[in-house]
Parts: C-alpha cells; sequence; structure tokens
C-alpha cells in the first residue's frame, strides 16, 4: 500500500488542511489524565504550522450516538492542548456549517482550532456522504493523524479522504510504517507473542498469524486453553474449556503452515491472586490441584523465549504473559520484556507491541520507550494483526 504523506503536499499557504486527530483521551472532572493522545498529534500539527497552513482538527469523544451531549464536548481539550504547543488553539462550537467555516476563516495562516465532536452528528458514524461533504466545504485538503480510529468507516476517517486531497500525517506515517516492518515486509525469523485471557476474543488473530510468523508463543490465560485441550493438567486456572477443540485446531493449522507454537513447559501456580502471594513454579504435565491457579509462566519457559527471540529478527507482540498487574506474576512479562528491548536497543530485533494490555505491560517493566515501536491503538491494532483492511487507511492509498 502506498499513501501521501506531508513532504507530498506542495505549498500550504493559504490553505485549510482538516487534520483527523484522535482526542478521545481520559477525562475526570472536566479534566484530561492522561495527554498522551495529544501529544502524539503535535508533530503533524506543528509540521502543518510551519508550512503556513490553518490547521482545523476534528475528532471524536466518547460515545453521545450523534446527539449533542455537553457532556461529551472536546472543549476541556483546548487548555492542555495549548499548553502542549505553546501556541493559541481556537475553538469551534460545531465541525460543520457556517458557523465552523467563520470560525476556521477567522484564524491566521498557521493557527489552530479544535471543532466540536464529530459524533454529534448522526451523520459521522453513519459515514454520511452528505455529512462527509460539509467536513470538505471547510478545508482544501485532508490530513490523517488517526490510526487509532482507521478500523471505522466513519465520515471523518474514511469518507472525507475520498473527497479532498489525502495525506497520511506524522503518526500515522510512523503506526504505517512500523506495522509494515512487523508484518507487511519483516526481516525473518519472525516471531509473535500472543497472551492474554480468552482464546475466542482473539481467533482471527490467531489464525491469521499462524499463517505469518515462523515462531507464534501464547501465553496468559489462553496458553491453559491450549494446555487443557492437550490434556495438561491446568487445575483450576481461567481457560476456554468449551474452546479446546478450536485450539487443537489452531495447533494443526500451525504445523501445517510450518509455525512454531511455543507452549509454556512450566508456569507458576498459586491458590489465590494477591500480591506476594505464596507460589510455587511446576511442570508442565505434573498434576496440580482444583485450587492450583495458573497465573504466570515459569522460568523455563521464559528461557525458551529469550532464546527464540535472540534467533529472530522481528517481534510483533500483543498481550502478556501473566497477571502482570499483580506482582510476583509479572516476572514472565517483564523479564521477556526486558530481553525484547535490549535486543531492539542494540539493532537487531525490530520489536513492536500494541494493544491496551500490551502498552500496559511493556509501561511496567519501563521498556515501552525502548521497543522499536508501540501502538496505543487498541481495537485498530488488534484487526490490523488479524490481517483485516482498515477503512480509514485503505482510503489514503493512492
Amino acid at each position: 500500500m502506498t499513501f501521501r504523506t506531508l513532504d507530498d503536499t506542495g505549498s500550504l499557504v493559504g490553505k485549510t488542511a482538516l487534520v483527523r486527530v484522535d482526542f478521545n483521551v481520559p477525562m475526570e472532572d472536566g479534566k484530561v489524565t492522561d495527554d498522551t493522545r495529544l501529544r502524539v498529534a503535535l508533530p503533524t500539527i506543528q509540521t502543518l504550522r510551519d508550512a503556513g497552513a490553518r490547521v482545523a482538527l476534528l475528532a471524536h469523544f466518547d460515545r453521545p450516538k450523534g446527539k449533542v451531549v455537553p457532556s461529551m464536548s472536546l472543549k476541556p481539550v483546548v487548555d492542555d492542548l495549548e499548553t502542549l504547543l505553546g501556541a493559541p488553539v481556537r475553538f469551534a462550537d460545531d465541525c460543520v456549517g457556517d458557523a465552523a467555516k467563520a470560525a476556521i476563516g477567522d484564524i491566521d495562516a498557521g493557527g489552530v482550532i479544535l471543532l466540536e465532536n464529530v459524533r454529534f452528528h448522526a451523520g459521522e458514524e453513519a459515514n454520511d456522504p452528505a455529512f462527509a461533504r460539509q467536513l470538505a466545504d471547510l478545508g482544501d485538503l485532508y490530513v490523517n493523524d488517526a490510526f487509532s480510529a482507521a478500523h471505522r468507516a466513519h465520515a471523518s476517517t474514511e469518507g472525507l479522504a475520498r473527497l479532498l486531497p489525502a495525506y497520511a500525517g506524522e503518526s500515522m506515517r510512523r503506526e504505517l510504517d512500523a506495522l509494515d516492518a512487523a508484518l507487511g515486509n519483516p526481516r525473518k525469523p519472525v516471531i509473535g507473542i500472543v497472551g492474554g485471557a480468552k482464546v475466542s476474543t482473539k481467533l482471527d488473530l490467531l489464525k491469521n498469524l499462524v499463517g505469518q510468523l515462523d515462531r507464534l508463543a501464547i501465553g496468559g490465560g489462553m496458553a491453559n486453553t491450549f494446555l487443557f485441550a492437550q490434556g495438561i493438567d491446568i487445575g483450576g486456572s481461567l481457560a476456554e474449556r468449551d474452546m479446546a477443540d478450536t485450539a487443537l485446531e489452531i495447533i494443526g493449522e500451525a504445523k501445517a503452515k510450518g509455525c512454531e507454537l511455543l507452549l509454556p513447559v512450566d508456569f507458576v501456580v498459586a491458590t489465590e491472586v494477591k500480591p506476594g502471594a505464596a507460589s510455587r513454579v511446576v511442570m508442565a504435565g505434573q498434576p496440580l490441584s482444583a485450587d492450583d491457579k495458573i497465573l504466570d509462566a515459569g522460568p523455563a519457559t521464559v528461557a525458551r523465549l529469550v532464546e527464540a527471540l535472540t534467533a529472530s529478527k522481528t517481534l510483533i507482540w500483543n498481550g502478556p504473559l501473566g497477571v502482570f498487574e499483580v506482582p510476583p506474576f509479572d516476572t514472565a512479562t517483564v523479564a521477556v520484556a526486558h530481553h525484547a528491548a535490549a535486543l531492539a536497543q542494540a539493532g537487531v530485533l525490530v520489536a513492536v507491541g500494541g494493544g491496551g494490555d500490551t502498552v500496559s505491560a511493556l509501561n511496567h517493566a519501563g521498556v515501552a520507550d525502548d521497543m522499536t515501536f508501540v501502538s496505543t491503538a487498541g481495537g485498530a491494532f488488534l484487526e490490523w494483526m488479524e490481517g483485516k483492511p482498515l477503512p480509514g487507511v485503505v482510503a489514503l492509498n493512492v
């Protein structure tokens, strides 16, 4: 897939850039509690400002379902964005119509304006062509810098890109380049790590990856389902026992497609999930009591994963290896994360991670900044890993 970037825009002096950003930030009592998504948008905003464009920001917040819900206004974001940008940011009470057009017209070249929540209009999520046209009437070019919303075919993510010259913003470009390096055109061998609680939520992901990877390590609660399917005692551990046949199918697919499946060979068990709980290491196949719960991968599994990472050139990671939120059951996730980050820093491994739990786990391990790339996109990252086309990305294809 090829797409235009901000390097391809030509002169922007006197033009208005409509920029789709993801400002769906955590809020509490009308205050932004995590400004990560605001900071991610800064390079694109500043590049356009420096080029002399008016910058009109389009975003959604929460789920107002096509109605004006004052508590879901984007206005509280303005102060934080101004502080981060070090420049004034205007706010428009609507994202379409004469009032929005007039507000954009009032800002100077290099000025920035945030338009009100696009989801206050039912046409946004319906990808209504008339609403997309109303948006397009406000600007001269479209920039999508919200990969995290690219899995939605909405007016501001897909419809608008069909009506104006469309470009990938700096954040979108970094994301697409990283994902291409991880699965599109990766350096081989490629290893994947997939963890989390349930096989059922990641079926499409697992089925796609066994056809793409050289090795796939499965951890977390979903690994228990695979162990159970093979007749290995998992005691009272979290597992989807009704998914055993599906797990066996995936094992068969992996074998048929030449993907080595790495399941835990040992694990850490305890009878309760609480910080500092008494635990022990058990080899796979040893008997467990009904009270025993598998809560982390064991040291032999970690050693095998470390060896596999060292032999790989590319890593794609989604999901922790254990209950990392509750020490000591974070041990395996932290150890593997540190090794992956060290290899990435040494330039011998392209290490890409993504998904909510993965980001939290890598931050917990203190290595998020040392990985090659960490995506905060959530649903879009998962759908991309599942091999599904993302409408907001497809619309940028030239």
